[in-house]
């Protein structure tokens, strides 16, 4: 049969069925979301809304956990935008224990100088360490690490310069810089000071650090260096459209990277596209806020729960508090979900953050269950054993995190922390037993973190 023939026959059985009578076999499906309704094989007319509205709404779910590290950035960004006023790229210190609330489980003992700089307004950043006993890092907008920095980085404690180049910039002809490129314009740098004595880091080294673009480098800015001061802020992702709002800001922003053109698809449907303005429509701001909901939920199963291999010590709840690599890649895969665990709880990682050498960066783990499997709740009072001469070359603290924002524990006494560093109550053996709960064992206050009753936490 000829080609044109086989479509002439084609047509006239289709015009010829179109004038029969219409005849539906209609039956209902049982789903988890109902009784969807089919005819003859298709959703009916009030089916595909249900079907095309549920479909969105998944969409964001995955979405909303796709999304924590670039929003709990973002959320950074802003406060220095808007809470400190500071200028693009200048560093922050967040000293005490009022500074360090806003920050998702910071430690308690360290303080912390930071600064976040759009590359695409500043152009190739620089970014000086002095020689010292500091730790950090550079991240890009997903909270890749770029580099480690300090003892930990390069320049190995020494002090440098690091030239920090966003998406298309070039390095300039310099020398004495280490140079290095992020693939997004959004960067996050700064460092921990780690000297034991505190209040001679603070006032020896703090001054040392400084942030400029490359086009101030013959003139910086003479303020460098700003406290938090008393402002309350916070980085914790926000809750219903304005966590949205807060990811579509930060993805406008940035290019889209190639691992991530699917997630630009879902989001799509619900009102964030590149380019665009976000302004969802009714429907999709009734599916954005419910799926905020939802995905915080299940943000919290996959951090709680950590379903990929984290376990620390066999045989116990405690878990690697970082299971995701730095790069967040997998042989195979993107590490979805061990992105999503550890950025739900926590902001910055870097190569050091996750040593398994004794005397060489930093290790991290977390619990969330007492020994029986019962969640940590503040009406309980807790012991932990810690042995005598654990491996560590200049501390070890357990910090005590409430469980609704993932930041330090506020109590009465202003301390989330037992630490090392401070005087404790040992052992007769060197061992120190930490006590966590709304009431102190006589004798043991300074080992002791207080808790509220009806809140969770977790160290």
């Amino acid at each position: 049969m000829k080609p044109n023939t086989l479509k002439a026959l084609s047509f006239a059985v289709i015009t010829a069925a179109s004038f029969a009578p219409p005849s539906f076999a209609s039956e209902l499906v049982d789903t988890r979301m109902g009784k969807i309704e089919v005819e003859t094989g298709y959703p009916s007319e009030a089916s595909i809304d249900k079907l095309t509205y549920e479909l969105d709404y998944q969409r964001a779910c995955q979405a909303y956990i796709w999304g924590l590290p670039m929003v709990g950035l973002n959320q950074w960004k802003k406060a220095h935008d808007d809470v400190f006023k500071v200028r693009n790229g200048q560093l922050v210190a967040f000293l005490g224990f009022e500074e360090k609330l806003g920050i998702l489980t910071p430690n308690f003992d360290t303080p912390y100088i930071a600064g976040l700089a759009d590359l695409k307004k500043s152009g190739p950043l620089v970014f000086e360490v002095p020689k010292g006993l500091t730790a950090g890092m550079i991240l890009d907008s997903w909270q890749r690490s770029i580099t480690d920095v300090g003892v930990v980085g390069p320049e190995k404690g020494q002090g440098g310069k690091f030239l920090i180049l966003g998406p298309g910039q070039e390095a300039p002809k310099a020398e004495g810089y280490i140079v290095v490129q992020s693939t997004t314009y959004l960067v996050f740098f700064g460092v921990r000071l780690l000297d034991a004595d505190r209040d001679k880091a603070v006032r020896e080294l703090m001054p040392l650090l400084r942030s400029y673009s490359w086009s101030e480098r013959e003139n910086p800015p003479k303020e460098q260096v700003v406290r938090a001061g008393e402002a309350k802020w916070s980085q914790t992702p926000p809750t219903g459209i304005a966590y949205w709002e807060s990811l579509a800001n930060a993805l406008n922003g940035e290019p889209v990277q190639e691992r991530d053109r699917f997630f630009m698809a879902m989001l799509k449907v619900v009102g964030i596209e590149k380019g665009r303005p976000f302004q969802p429509d009714a429907r999709q701001h009734k599916i954005l806020v419910d799926a905020a909901l939802t995905g915080e939920l299940l943000a919290k199963a996959n951090t709680y729960t950590k379903r990929f291999e984290s376990a620390y010590w066999p045989g116990t709840h405690w878990k690697d508090a970082i299971a995701v690599n730095t790069t967040q890649r997998a042989p195979d895969f993107e590490q979805l979900d061990e992105r999503a665990s550890y950025f739900y709880e926590a902001v910055a990682i870097s190569e050091a953050m996750r040593s398994t050498t004794s005397g060489f960066g930093q290790r991290y783990m977390g619990a969330y269950q007492d020994k029986d499997g019962g969640w940590l709740v503040g009406g309980n009072n807790y012991r932990l054993h810690v042995p005598a001469n654990p491996p560590v070359t200049q501390f070890w603290s357990v910090t005590v995190y409430d469980e609704k924002n993932r930041q330090m524990l506020v109590n009465e006494s202003k301390s989330p922390d037992v630490s090392s560093r401070n005087p404790l109550v040992k052992n007769a053996d060197g061992s120190v037993d930490v006590y966590v709960g709304p009431t102190a064992p006589k004798g043991f206050e300074n080992n002791w973190v207080q808790t509220k009753a009806g809140e969770g936490w977790f160290p």
